[in-house]
């Protein structure tokens, strides 16, 4: 193997080995599971249901489940997780406040779904039209990433029109 050959190889190994050591940050509040596999060792298989609160709209909660991946990889966190996912996102608090003014449309929630390069999203699109939050959930991957997503909208009272940058 050639000086080149080596350098690269030690530069990939690099990259994982820093994944691998950045700690899982939770952006989520995981409210339940229900297992969907057995596995004999490490976690099973199951579907999990998080709670994200939107940092810039207090007073709405994403609701996501999702499946996540067990096995002695699940349980050390090196599973690829897949890529189906479901929101329902719902004001919970009698009047929303707006913390800052909100762009168009904004990746508000991510987190890993492999130790490296794919990722879960909520993306928060405003509706100024029908003064309406729409909340977006797909995964993507480096290479390629999922067609899959889901989508739903929080209503806003008319008498609140939500602040636009």
């Amino acid at each position: 193997m050639n000086h080149q050959a080596r350098a690269l190889v030690g530069a990939i190994f690099s990259v994982f080995a820093f994944a691998a050591a950045v700690p899982h940050v939770a952006s989520a509040e995981e409210l339940a599971d229900v297992s969907t596999a057995f596995r004999w060792l490490g976690k099973n298989d199951r579907v999990v249901i998080e709670a994200y609160d939107d940092p810039k709209v207090q007073g709405v909660t994403c609701y996501v489940s999702r499946a996540r991946t067990g096995g002695v990889k699940g349980t050390v966190g090196l599973a690829e997780d897949k890529s189906e996912a479901s929101i329902a996102c719902r004001q919970v608090m009698p009047a929303l406040q707006f913390q800052e003014k909100l762009p168009v449309q904004e990746d508000v929630f991510s987190e890993r779904m492999s130790i490296l390069f794919k990722r879960l999203h909520v993306v928060r699109v405003v509706d100024t039209k029908r003064n309406t939050l729409v909340y977006l959930t797909y995964s993507d991957k480096l290479i390629d990433g999922s067609p899959m997503n889901a989508v739903t909208a929080v209503p806003v009272a008319a008498s609140t029109p939500i602040p636009v940058k």
